[in-house]
């Protein structure tokens, strides 16, 4: 196609997306509704419409129906932002970590709400597991705490391109808006019978970031089932086993992590380097996985 203009899509709307092109103008391009394509898409556009370039990368996950939805491209980070109100379900973190590191992202954990009374046994619970292997930020998108490290992080090295994930209520509209003021996302209310959220946002978007990168908001999941995600992919992936590992790897290959001889994993276990907690959770996990059980994507 001639006088082809490359732009990226900054917000998709269902049965239209808006491009934004290099020069710093936005174009309204109307799409068919299952045209495939996701916020981050790096775009041609010309006289017969959009032609989308291969992605670098792109992140899936599972509804609870079991379909499987592309919910960003070309993206570097994905941000797990939690809280000690409402509490991620068992399993949502872990998942979100393996899910990212199989797309080949960058999986960052982020405490929000840290000023809540209380969530200092909630934010030492998730440093003990999680500090080391991933990277952890403790904020609160209300008096500003921790935002300036998280800022300084997703602008490094020219600027990153991110994703949050996490359970509505957890604040990821006061985040947005805490980062980046000008936005002013609507933020929802948390409702008293269940102390679950409400959902605010209806329309995915990337942002650019006042001190570099950029942010993808889109509607709050209530889950993150894992997809294409073999036994070995979880295995090897799994959050918390590095320790082991900078010990030395399983004899095999393959090793699951069960009863295989030479696994570092149990060395792991068996010297303290790996909790007895940790290595349930990830047994729990790899059976309902290999199992196929459905459940356990939806489970609170």
């Amino acid at each position: 196609m001639k006088n082809n203009r490359p732009g990226v899509i900054v917000a998709h709307h269902g049965i239209a997306v808006d491009i934004l092109f290099e020069s710093g103008e936005r174009q309204m391009v109307k799409v068919k509704r299952r045209s495939g394509h996701v916020v981050g898409d790096s775009v041609d556009v010309g006289e017969h419409g959009l032609t989308r370039v291969p992605r670098r990368t792109e992140l899936c996950r599972r509804d609870s129906r079991g379909g499987i939805r592309i919910v960003g491209a070309n993206l570097d980070v994905l941000g797990i932002v939690v809280s000690s109100l409402p509490v991620p379900p068992f399993g949502y973190v872990d998942q979100a970590i393996v899910a990212a590191r199989q797309a080949d992202l960058t999986p960052v954990l982020v405490i929000n709400k840290g000023d809540l009374e209380g969530a200092e046994r909630f934010i030492a619970g998730f440093k003990e597991i999680y500090q080391g292997a991933v990277d952890l930020f403790v904020v609160s998108a209300v008096t500003g705490a921790g935002l300036h490290d998280l800022e300084s992080f997703l602008g490094k090295g020219g600027g990153l391109r991110s994703f949050f994930v996490g359970l509505t209520g957890v604040g990821k509209s006061s985040l947005l808006n805490a980062i980046c003021p000008t936005l002013d996302l609507r933020i929802g209310e948390l409702y008293e019978a269940g102390r679950r959220g409400c959902n605010t946002t209806t329309v995915s978007t990337l942002h650019s970031l006042p001190g570099g990168g950029e942010l993808v908001d889109t509607p709050g999941f209530n889950e993150f089932g894992l997809v294409d995600i073999s036994p070995r992919d979880l295995a090897g992936y799994f959050p918390g086993f590095e320790r082991a590992m900078d010990h030395g790897l399983c004899r095999f290959r393959d090793c699951l992590h069960r009863t295989e001889p030479g696994c570092a994993v149990a060395d792991g276990v068996e010297s303290g380097r790996i909790s007895n907690e940790r290595y349930t959770t990830y047994l729990q996990i790899l059976n309902l996985l290999e199992a196929g059980d459905a459940r356990f994507k939806t489970r609170r």
